[in-house]
């Protein structure tokens, strides 16, 4: 079932922020260094993997770091795969690569009445938090760029969705999942990472998007 769309998130009290925030201190450790996780509601494990340009019907069953082993062994290669599971009424995908903060995947998700959000962080330190309903983003920003926000003229532009949220490079990676549980109502734990998920391999971005510039764009 489509969820409706839009709806309103309320900014979490104080108390509730800081647990969620100390709930995701994993995510701004060492490893894994690199990653993307989406979250969607109102579309099936299938319709997420087409999505996002894979096959869903040629799986392997493969934990996050065979996965990006695997990519590593095609380094001069476009090759990415993507892990999925079901949480509740939500879809996780979780990848190495970065095809979930790409807002032409976002919208393709979220098509529908599906709704859509993504964290991602690279190898470089670059982030990127993004969230879509019924097939538009809505809002995409890095929260690094965020966390000297009161100092820049002008200021950033800030999604309705996350605004209120102060962000701090200690923590980018933790209240940005914090970020996404209170949107998106799901949790993400981190023996995702240990647990051998349905895993395809995607589409080469470059097949996916072709030349045009406005896939990624917002």
């Amino acid at each position: 079932m489509k969820r409706d769309v839009p709806r309103t998130v309320e900014r979490p009290d104080p108390a509730q922020w800081e647990k969620l925030v100390t709930r995701y201190a994993w995510a701004d450790a060492d490893e894994p260094a690199a990653f993307t996780f989406s979250v969607v509601a109102g579309a099936s494990e299938d319709e997420v993997v087409r999505a996002f340009a894979g096959d869903p019907g040629v799986p392997r069953q493969m934990t996050f770091d065979e996965a990006a082993d695997e990519q590593a062994a095609h380094l001069y290669k476009d090759h990415h795969l993507l892990g999925v599971m079901t949480a509740g009424h939500h879809v996780i995908a979780i990848e190495s690569g970065f095809h979930g903060c790409i807002p032409e995947v976002a919208r393709r998700a979220s098509a529908d009445g599906g709704e859509f959000f993504s964290v991602y962080k690279s190898v470089n330190a670059r982030y990127q938090v993004m969230h879509a309903l019924d097939g538009s983003v809505d809002g995409l920003f890095d929260p690094f760029e965020l966390e000297d926000a009161a100092w820049m003229d002008p200021q950033p532009d800030v999604p309705a969705w996350a605004e209120g949220i102060d962000f701090h490079m200690e923590t980018l990676c933790a209240e940005s999942f914090a970020l996404m549980e209170h949107t998106m109502g799901v949790a993400i734990h981190p023996e995702w990472l240990a647990t051998p998920l349905r895993t395809v391999l995607l589409t080469s971005v470059s097949d996916l998007l072709g030349q045009s510039e406005a896939d990624w764009l917002p």
